[in-house]
């Protein structure tokens, strides 16, 4: 027998000892967790009370699951946009052991191979990248299960608040561990799902302005992380096609085991998994309900507000064939509003007032929402107020209680509520309900408001009330139990019925203003006719303004509140105006599918029309229309002692003084900006020459030309009014000119107007019968275009004053 070397035999025995002692310490599980307290469920976790740490029990590898990521306590500026209980990323992932090591990695949802070749699945896998969200090393093991440290990941910016506030330049801010910790109240472990919080502090450099605004330090921020590990719902649910005539929003995946003779893109609408107890049935109770829960903290008579607006919802279940199958409750006080087993409608404080949005936890494989979280902004039902307010001037002794106003701002929550929640149910926003006598709750309202023969403002008609006529055809398509029928025939017919009800759906790039070509889908209108309304809502506004005054406001408020009130009043037609300017270069049209007959196409809006929007915009430069009464005018003082200017006052160049020429200057540029838009010019061109029946850029620029510069500018208010149009409407020519965005026949026909404006005004400045500063103007502005000609740029003496907020409303 050959021997073993001495030296050979001495490796061997250290190299067994080294071993020995890596795998001795590794300890089992129950050893290294005996004096932590243990939190069993999905993922069972333990917690080390002594050094803060959550241990987590990883016992299914390469089994996949949800990882949601949340921000339970929020910044509180809407500009910034980091609020309280805002749903951030949604992961299919799973866990992986290399070594030592234990890898989180998520799944490219998006391409896939939709077949039972693994090979082929095999081969997208490796196509397309996925993402090891963290490494983790294993602490202790036994036989099924690895036990990791996942507080680094606990206490790490997974929702990105650096990002964000480096992207809003809001200062540079990381994470200091130092002042993080994991905080247990909220870290739970249930059968289906293991929730886990952390409280983050960010450290920062130069705070902006937001900061500052909304933080007790704004050199450290403080927020909450969560985590939910989420188990997959089972395979029962099933999915339900998307068409682009539903009302619903897509969930969208790449399948490159489609047939060649198949579209590759598969698309399914987000919904709520929904069936009835008997499919047999007409009207059927649930298998289970769809429950939302409401936040405890809504104060009252918001909160009736909200969960009656809420409730509509089930009307539209019981039009799809449930009974009582869509709940609305008070959210228990030990619930955790990010658990996932919670549907929430949540009442979120900012700084500002802001934008309220409904988000929800979507299974990325199949569609279906697994928790819908609406975020409302509570400063929305004050805005809603402070509107009627300044419409009608209701303290009359100082000291009123106006019901009735605040009845329509509870109409509006009502209508809020009602909107947000459709979202979490995966409906799509519907901007052509309005021409529909407000035919869906997911349209953006404005208050229908109007003067009564006694000259009282009647908010009666403020907001519409309960489901439209569109909304519960959108829950049919989405969610009717079609069990025991042929499902695309069942959805196809509903589309059908759409369309005989003369039912319109256009959503949110379609009814934008800048851009936007559609003449019936509009944000914030109202009315058949966007252009009479435009015209209607100036008489009203017409009113409004000469009762302006002491009335607007109670006794005991310093009278330079006054000055916020005039805001919304003034601009109270800014949102008809961009639905009235839509028409101009419109184009009618519909999401239409090849199994539409007859087929619609894309229809250029009659001429008539167009020059009844183009009247309407036209009215609304007129100085009649923009000039502010006199009688305002001098009631309005400077900011009394101990209050301020905010982003609702007006901006203007006079200093503390109210600038007369503020509001009128930014109501001219906003009718201005959307007259001569880029894309609505261009359009115009190509329409011109499609079609000599159709309205044409010239006659635009001609009425435009003839409107502003053919009128006298005298030297009073309505002259320097005027002037100021005209000096804005030569900019914004002169801007276009220079502009990328317009094509050059465009170009060519903008310049030339200004051309001859320069001309026509250097030699009309050197009449008699004009005066000094008519005279004057018209030689600076002819100045300032021949500068421009010659520059290719206008001249940097002049910013445009910016336009206090409007949305949301």
């Amino acid at each position: 027998m050959k021997k073993i070397p001495l030296i050979s035999y001495i490796l061997f025995t250290v190299l067994c000892s080294i071993i020995t002692q890596a795998h001795a310490a590794i300890k089992s599980i129950d050893e290294f967790t005996a004096q932590m307290n243990h939190f069993p469920g999905y993922f069972s976790f333990y917690y080390d009370t002594q050094n803060g740490k959550v241990f987590l029990k990883v016992d299914k590898l390469e089994q996949q699951f949800l990882l949601q990521q949340s921000l339970p306590y929020g910044v509180g500026s809407n500009d910034i946009g980091l609020d309280r209980g805002q749903l951030g990323n949604t992961h299919l992932v799973q866990f992986e052991r290399f070594g030592n090591k234990v890898m989180l990695r998520a799944v490219n949802t998006y391409y896939r191979a939709n077949t039972n070749n693994k090979a082929e699945q095999q081969s997208i896998t490796e196509a397309f990248a996925s993402s090891i969200l963290a490494g983790f090393k294993v602490v202790a093991q036994d036989k099924t299960s690895a036990l990791i440290d996942y507080t680094p990941y606990l206490l790490s910016d997974v929702h990105g608040v650096s990002r964000k506030l480096a992207a809003r330049k809001q200062g540079n801010f990381s994470l200091d561990e130092s002042r993080s910790a994991v905080y247990m109240s909220r870290s739970k472990a249930f059968v289906k799902n293991t929730e886990l919080e952390a409280v983050l502090t960010f450290k920062g450099t130069k705070p902006g302005e937001f900061v500052r605004q909304v933080s007790a330090d704004a050199y450290a921020l403080t927020v909450h992380m969560h985590h939910s590990l989420i188990k997959l719902p089972d395979d029962n649910y099933m999915p339900r096609k998307f068409d682009p005539q539903s009302g619903y929003w897509s969930i969208e995946h790449k399948d490159y085991a489609a047939a060649l003779d198949e579209s590759m893109f598969v698309r399914y609408i987000p919904r709520h998994r929904l069936a009835k107890k008997d499919p047999t049935l007409p009207i059927s109770e649930p298998v289970e309900p769809i429950i939302y829960y409401l936040d405890p903290g809504v104060p009252e008579p918001v909160k009736s507000a909200l969960l009656e607006g809420g409730k509509w919802w089930n009307d539209a279940f019981s039009a799809a064939g449930y009974k009582n199958a869509f709940v609305i409750k008070v959210l228990p006080s030990n619930a955790d509003p990010m658990d996932i087993r919670y549907n929430v409608i949540q009442w979120v404080h900012r700084a500002t007032r802001g934008w309220s949005y409904g988000s929800s936890v979507i299974d990325p494989r199949t569609g279906e929402i697994l928790k819908g979280h609406v975020t409302l902004g509570s400063l929305r039902v004050r805005q809603d107020i402070l509107i009627a307010e300044a419409l009608a001037a209701p303290y009359l002794k100082g000291d009123e209680v106006a019901k009735n106003l605040q009845a329509m701002a509870l109409d509006r929550i009502r209508q809020l509520s009602a909107h947000e929640i459709g979202h979490t149910l995966g409906i799509a926003h519907n901007f052509a309900a309005s021409v529909g006598d407000r035919a869906s709750v997911m349209d953006y309202p404005h208050p229908l408001l109007s003067f009564n023969e006694q000259g009282e403002l009647d908010v009666t008609r403020g907001y519409a009330s309960g489901m439209g006529v569109w909304d519960t055809q959108v829950i049919k398509y989405g969610y009717s139990d079609f069990t025991n029928q042929d499902e695309s025939a069942e959805l196809a017919a509903i589309i059908k019925e759409n369309k005989a009800k003369g039912l319109e759906f256009i959503s949110d790039s379609d009814a934008r203003a800048k851009g936007g070509a559609h003449p019936t889908a509009h944000l914030w209108d109202n009315g058949t006719n966007p252009a009479q309304e435009l015209l209607r809502v100036l008489n009203v506004r017409k009113k409004a303004l000469s009762q302006f005054g002491i009335n607007n406001i109670k006794t005991g408020d310093a009278l330079s509140q006054l000055e916020e009130k005039l805001v919304p009043l003034y601009l109270f037609h800014r949102y008809q105006v961009e639905a009235a300017v839509k028409l101009i270069a419109g184009v009618n049209y519909e999401y239409e599918t090849r199994d539409n007959s007859p087929v619609k196409g894309a229809q250029v809006v009659a001429k008539a029309q167009q020059q009844e929007a183009v009247n309407a915009i036209l009215s609304t430069l007129k100085p009649a229309n923009l000039i502010l009464p006199e009688s305002v005018l001098a009631l309005i003082p400077p900011k009394a002692y101990g209050e301020s200017k905010s982003r609702e006052s007006i901006t203007g160049r006079t200093g503390l003084t109210l600038d007369a020429m503020a509001l009128p200057e930014v109501a001219a540029q906003h009718s201005l900006s959307l007259l001569l838009n880029p894309q609505r010019l261009n359009r115009l061109a190509q329409q011109q020459v499609r079609n000599y029946n159709f309205y044409s850029l010239d006659e635009l620029l001609e009425q435009l030309y003839s409107h502003v510069f053919n009128v006298s500018s005298p030297n009073t208010m309505k002259g320097k009014v005027t002037q100021r149009v005209q000096f804005l409407t030569a900019k914004n020519i002169a801007d276009l000119v220079a502009s990328d965005k317009v094509s050059p026949e465009v170009q060519a026909q903008l310049r030339y107007y200004l051309v001859k404006l320069s001309d026509e005004y250097n030699q009309n400045s050197m009449l008699s019968n004009t005066s000094v500063g008519e005279s004057a103007f018209k030689q600076y502005l002819a100045e300032q275009i021949k500068q421009f000609i010659k520059a290719g740029k206008w001249p940097e003496n002049f910013t445009n004053l910016p336009m206090p907020p409007g949305s949301p409303i």
